[in-house]
């Protein structure tokens, strides 16, 4: 009698197990190549609200940080520069009223000493504006950058971008509003920056 007990539950025992296996297997299935999900919160911040590391020269850089909590249009910025050849690390921060939006390097003036331009968007990122520094024996001087004459506001409504070509810096706004004689002011107003002595000037390009 116990001999056919045991008949009778041997194939209900195999089966049990064919069906463990079958679910595991089928697991492996539905897992297999699939990376493993990662929410909002895994995800690393980003720490500045601008970052740029600017290669003047080698071993020389330049490295521009924006930073602020809550408000995008008021914070700070930094500016470390690293002169890994003669072991020279500098730094200079302030803070900010508009968005950093872009930095560069340049030598407008050719006396060899870098500057270096922050770009900023102010005015709800209508109008732009640029901070200059020139770096020159182990500090940071400010050069300021010229706003526009009274003539020019007349037909100014922002939009301007900021340009390099040939070494040379140019800033771009298309005109607004109207003319001396009353009809409208078509086309676009080009300025071209030169810098003598840490002081710049602007000279009109073209309309």
């Amino acid at each position: 009698m116990k001999f056919d007990n045991f008949l009778i539950k041997q194939p209900l025992f195999l089966a049990g197990l064919f069906f463990l296996f079958s679910c595991g297997d089928a697991e492996q299935k539905d897992t297999a190549g699939k990376e493993p999900l990662v929410t909002k919160s895994d995800q690393p911040a980003i720490p500045f609200a601008f970052y740029k590391d600017i290669s003047v020269r080698p071993g020389m850089n330049l490295e521009v940080i924006s930073w602020g909590k809550g408000v995008d249009s008021i914070g700070g910025y930094t500016i470390l520069l690293s002169d890994a050849g003669k072991s020279t690390y500098r730094s200079l921060s302030s803070e900010r009223e508009g968005i950093l939006s872009d930095a560069w390097n340049m030598d407008l003036d050719n006396d060899g000493n870098p500057e270096v331009y922050l770009e900023f968007l102010i005015d709800n990122k209508v109008r732009s504006d640029l901070h200059v520094y020139e770096y020159s024996n182990g500090n940071f001087n400010k050069i300021t950058f010229p706003g526009l004459s009274s003539k020019l506001k007349k037909n100014y409504a922002g939009k301007d971008k900021f340009s390099i070509k040939d070494g040379d810096l140019y800033r771009t706004y298309p005109l607004a509003g109207s003319l001396e004689g009353g009809e409208k002011a078509t086309g676009t107003m080009t300025l071209h920056y030169r810098l003598s002595g840490n002081s710049f000037s602007a000279s009109e390009e073209s309309k």
